[in-house]
């Protein structure tokens, strides 16, 4: 009888964890090319649109990027079910040796899957764009 039991408690604690709802964070694009830019404009921004496809309310709480160069403006508030948002990335390449880079941003939220990572990438170059 207690087998029975136990096996039945088992089986009920199963159910509820798989029916937990969780926030689910998409991406439409995991990667930006920000092409060549000159060393005369070294500053780029880019924006990773996103959606909560999940069934629960997100949450952004934090988000790393791989140097200093790297800036991360995401929404603090929740994001609900459904609903999209926006992650601004700013490059600042001043001080920089010209050439090919990317870099990985690093997004930490309350979904599932904890982390999620995008990615920036481009050509910083010493001769001016509209030279070439």
């Amino acid at each position: 009888m207690k087998k029975i039991l136990f096996i039945l408690l088992a089986m009920m604690s199963i159910c509820t964890i798989s029916a937990k709802k969780f926030p689910e964070i998409k991406f439409e694009k995991t990667a930006i090319d920000l092409g060549t830019f000159s060393m005369d404009n070294p500053v780029q921004k880019c924006i990773f649109k996103f959606t909560n496809v999940g069934k629960a309310k997100l949450v952004i709480n934090q988000v790393h990027t791989s140097c200093g160069c790297t800036v991360a403006d995401y929404p603090k508030d929740f994001i609900s079910p459904g609903a999209s948002g926006e992650i601004t990335i700013t490059y600042n390449g001043t001080g920089k040796m010209p050439g090919r880079f990317k870099k990985g941003i690093q997004i930490y939220t309350n979904s599932k899957n904890e982390m999620s990572r995008v990615f920036i990438m481009g050509e910083m170059s010493d001769i001016p764009v509209s030279k070439k």
